[in-house]
C-alpha cells in the first residue's frame, strides 16, 4: 500500500489543490477506482473545496506513480458523476453542489464506510443498540471542545 502526498502545482495555478492518496495495488480494487473514490470522498468531505483545481492528469500520475491513462480514466469518471468539471486546456476543478445534494453524498459516503462494521457487528453477535451506542461513542471521542470536529490524521 503506498500512502502519497501529491502537492503538483503548475506554473501561474495558485488554485490546485494538492492531493493525499492512497494506493493500494493489491487491494484487487482498480487503481482508477481508487483514485475515484478518494477523490470524490474528499470533495464530498470539503476537503476539497468546491471550485479547487486539481493537479494535470500527467503530474498527479507522476506524483503516484501510475498511467496517466489511469488517471484519464478516473478523471472522466468524476466529470460523468458531476463531482469534476473538465476545461478544456485548464485542470479539472472541484464542482461546488447545493446543500442537499453535499448532504445526501455525504450520508451516501458515510453508508459505504459503515457498511462493512454493520455486517461485522452482526457476525460478532453485537445487538443494532450495542453497535449505535460503540458508534456514539467513537463518535464522542472524536470531537473537539463543545462539538467543533477534530480531524483524524
Amino acid at each position: 500500500m503506498m500512502h502519497l502526498r501529491g502537492a503538483t502545482h503548475s506554473p501561474g495555478a495558485n488554485n490546485i489543490m494538492p492531493l493525499i492518496l492512497t494506493i493500494d495495488r493489491h487491494s484487487g480494487t482498480p487503481v482508477y477506482r481508487q483514485i475515484v473514490d478518494q477523490i470524490r470522498f474528499q470533495a464530498t468531505s470539503g476537503e476539497l473545496a468546491a471550485h479547487s483545481e486539481l493537479p494535470s492528469t500527467r503530474a498527479l500520475a507522476a506524483d503516484h506513480g501510475v498511467n496517466p491513462m489511469t488517471v484519464s480514466k478516473a478523471f472522466a469518471e468524476l466529470v460523468r458523476e458531476g463531482i469534476v468539471a473538465r476545461r478544456l486546456g485548464l485542470p479539472h476543478v472541484i464542482i461546488g453542489s447545493p446543500k442537499a445534494k453535499r448532504d445526501r453524498q455525504r450520508r451516501q459516503e458515510l453508508t459505504q464506510v459503515l457498511d462493512p462494521a454493520v455486517k461485522a457487528a452482526d457476525q460478532l453477535g453485537l445487538a443494532p443498540e450495542e453497535a449505535s451506542a460503540l458508534f456514539l461513542k467513537l463518535c464522542k471521542r472524536h470531537q473537539g471542545p463543545k462539538g467543533s470536529r477534530k480531524r483524524c490524521s
